[in-house]
């Protein structure tokens, strides 16, 4: 079997971690720090924020968070504060990185993200070319924005709909 197909051997890599849990409104990842962790959302929900600005929700179990901030070596870009009550596997980014199965499935949420941000660009231009209104294709910017920056694998109120269309 290869490494994508393994869901079985991350599934039991996930359940090898240690858990955290967060109550609603507390802060995962605050913007501007390094904290060399990577927390996988087990349950709950949370928001990605810039500032006051919230422009994503992420929910979806396995999503992954801090991958940017541990690949590129920087402060974490944004704020990840929960919604409601969360829990999350906790691994220490350099030493889960250093594991293929984690390394692929990280690498395959990244792309799933670019993948969805092209669509958008596509979806936009279309938009642009077509004359839809202006808040339109600001809902859409702020989508794909959320889409680049947000830090899962699955995204409620993103702002791009697979549609083509930008949902509030």
């Amino acid at each position: 079997m290869t490494p994508i197909d393994d869901r079985e051997t991350w599934q039991e890599k996930l359940a090898a971690l240690p858990l955290v849990s967060f109550d609603a409104g507390e802060t995962v990842f605050a913007e501007g720090t390094k904290t060399g962790r990577l927390m996988i959302l087990k349950s709950g929900s949370v928001g990605i924020f810039k500032g006051d600005i919230e422009f994503a929700q992420v929910a979806e179990p396995g999503a992954v968070f801090g991958e940017l901030s541990a690949l590129l070596d920087e402060p974490h870009s944004a704020d990840v504060r929960t919604l409601e009550k969360s829990e999350f596997h906790v691994a220490d980014a350099a030493a889960l990185l250093q594991d293929p199965v984690a390394l692929l499935y990280i690498t395959r949420v990244l792309a799933r993200r670019i993948d969805a941000a092209n669509q958008g660009l596509l979806q936009l231009k279309i938009m642009l070319e077509g004359g839809e209104s202006r808040g339109l294709i600001d809902k859409t910017l702020d989508g794909i924005e959320g889409l680049l920056s947000a830090i899962g694998s699955g995204y409620i109120r993103a702002g791009v709909g697979i549609s083509g269309y930008p949902f509030a």
